[in-house]
């Protein structure tokens, strides 16, 4: 966060410790013989940060040196005051980014802010085990950045169960160390990996946390993801808030050449469109008479085959991990439950070709990757020969059908993939 429109300098310690005060000194003493009109030091609330960076205060303040220390406290997890106060976590990034604000402002700044983590997993200092203990079904609300365990623990749940009780707890107007916000209010979130998530499982907790805030009448004006202040490789986020007027929102805007702040859009959130309906399909005309006996086979043959795909799901996965990126257990269980419901909905055609072009669009839609677009294939031009017979020859000639598409297509991908080996090998250097 160093860098042209935020930090001049930052101080680092030892894992999870304050840095030494002859460090915090020689830091001030740089920035100040560099020709600053003054240094402002911004510390997180943690008892042995604000002991060595007041000392240090004390020491450069002694030497003559102009310097004040602002204190950021926007933890969320204590429903009464602790001794310690509110921990100091991600909102200090925001603070950081508006600090060309006056000293005032920057306390009511403090005051509006206010962040809560969860996490899936403890984190470990090198060279030691987890800081805590945490069951694999188990998930711990309220932890700090420090590897310190939380206020509370609960048993697993969705994503978007996990976001309300965080913004419930945040904003709870009995808890005593709340975000003071509410409907109409405009804010700005930070959704912040505390190490260990995946971009995919970020963006999830962002989607629940903007629909969740906008579902209280919120207004998000701006919003960002990312990994900005982390516990190395705890599996956790944490949710910070700021309510956003416009001076605010005009200083947050402002550029940085800062490496670690994001390019984030000049505009709100809330009132863009972020989902667009597909154009509806056009309804499958209706079996007039549809041959009840027919659907009945039909329902209890897949039938059998859905059992039978659901109870080989690890086997055909640690059969694909030798030779693959070992899903294919888990696509084919996709497909059964997808089976499954189609077959619920009493939608199945009892005539032959019809039945399998829907099977075959069933499997394409719901089924995915390479073995729903081969058995979709296959259905398709097996369909082809059951359009005006159905005995047990149009049946034959379906399964052969529906063969030939499949090599066919295999066919044209190994010819593709040889006409890109040769032109690799035919390439000059120069290209």
């Amino acid at each position: 966060y160093i860098g042209q429109g935020m930090l001049t300098g930052a101080i680092a310690g030892p894992v999870f410790t304050s840095p030494p005060v002859g460090s915090i000194v020689a830091a001030i003493r740089t920035v100040a013989e560099a020709g600053a009109a003054g240094v402002l030091l911004l510390v997180k609330n943690y008892t042995g940060d604000r002991l060595n960076f007041g000392l240090a205060l004390e020491r450069a303040k002694r030497d003559g040196l102009d310097v004040e220390m602002v204190v950021i406290a926007d933890d969320c997890a204590f429903f009464s005051p602790r001794k310690a106060g509110r921990r100091g976590l991600c909102g200090i990034i925001l603070i950081h980014k508006l600090l060309r604000s006056s000293i005032l402002l920057m306390y009511g700044l403090i005051s509006s802010a206010g962040t809560l983590g969860v996490s899936l997993s403890p984190c470990s200092v090198p060279g030691s085990g987890p800081t805590f203990k945490l069951g694999s079904d188990e998930i711990e609300l309220g932890l700090g950045i420090h590897g310190e365990a939380g206020v509370q623990r609960y048993k697993m749940m969705s994503c978007d169960e996990v976001v309300k009780i965080m913004i419930d707890h945040m904003t709870d107007p009995a808890n005593k160390s709340r975000v003071d916000v509410k409907s109409s209010d405009s804010v700005i979130l930070i959704v912040n990996n505390l190490g260990g998530l995946s971009c995919l499982e970020l963006q999830i907790v962002a989607s629940s946390a903007v629909r969740f805030l906008e579902g209280r009448g919120l207004h998000i004006e701006r919003a960002m993801t990312g990994s900005f202040m982390t516990a190395l490789e705890m599996s956790g986020v944490s949710l910070t808030l700021m309510k956003a007027s416009p001076e605010i929102l005009q200083l947050f805007d402002k550029d940085t050449s800062a490496p670690a702040w994001p390019r984030v859009l000049h505009v709100p959130v809330t009132g863009r469109t972020r989902t667009f309906p597909c154009a509806a399909e056009s309804p499958q005309p209706k079996e007039p008479h549809p041959d009840v006996k027919s659907v009945q086979v039909y329902s209890r043959v897949l039938g059998y085959v859905c059992s039978s795909l659901l109870s080989l799901e690890e086997e055909l996965n640690d059969l694909d991990r030798a030779a693959g990126d070992g899903d294919c257990g888990s696509t084919h269980a996709r497909a059964a439950h997808a089976i499954k419901d189609w077959i619920n909905s009493g939608q199945l055609p009892s005539q032959p070709s019809q039945f399998l072009a829907a099977l075959s669009h069933v499997l394409l839609e719901k089924m995915g990757g390479t073995s729903g677009a081969l058995y979709s294939l296959f259905l398709m031009a097996a369909a082809q020969p059951l359009q005006n017979q159905s005995g047990p020859q149009a049946w034959a000639a379906a399964m052969e059908a529906g063969i030939g598409a499949m090599k066919r297509r295999h066919c044209y991908i190994e010819e593709m993939c040889h006409l890109t080996i040769l032109q690799h090998d035919t390439m000059t250097p120069a290209c």
